[in-house]
């Protein structure tokens, strides 16, 4: 229940780095390697008063996954039927385990019946 608890609460992100359609580097917890072909410096160009601006082939995403925020127990809160089924779990539970250190056989009254004919051997057949 607390690894259900913990998985569930715990926030991360997925940041992927794509080179046009191609997946370069995944990564949950560190940052992603590139590809190397990322402009670095402003790619736009004014021509006779006309502004080109080149499109990078190279792009990042990050898949955000959030955790649960309200997972708080709060004990001034139980209801009757709560403290109830608390209650007899506990008590249940360890009882459950109470008696297991006697031995107690099942067949101790049991007698086998005697063996009066080997059927074995009635169904036996021998190849010549």
């Amino acid at each position: 229940m607390s690894f259900v608890v913990l998985f569930s609460t715990t926030s991360f992100a997925i940041t992927k780095h794509f080179c046009g359609d191609t997946l370069i580097d995944a990564s949950v917890f560190s940052k992603v390697s590139t590809c190397g072909m990322e402009s670095k410096q402003d790619t736009s160009v004014t021509i006779s008063g006309c502004t080109i601006v080149k499109k990078d082939c190279c792009k990042d995403e990050q898949l955000l996954i959030d955790g649960q925020d309200g997972v708080q127990f709060q004990i001034d809160h139980i209801s009757f039927n709560q403290e109830l089924f608390i209650a007899s779990f506990i008590y249940t539970y360890l009882n459950l385990f109470k008696d297991l250190d006697k031995k107690v056989s099942n067949y101790s009254t049991y007698k086998p019946p005697l063996v009066i004919k080997e059927i074995f051997k009635i169904d036996e057949t021998y190849l010549i």
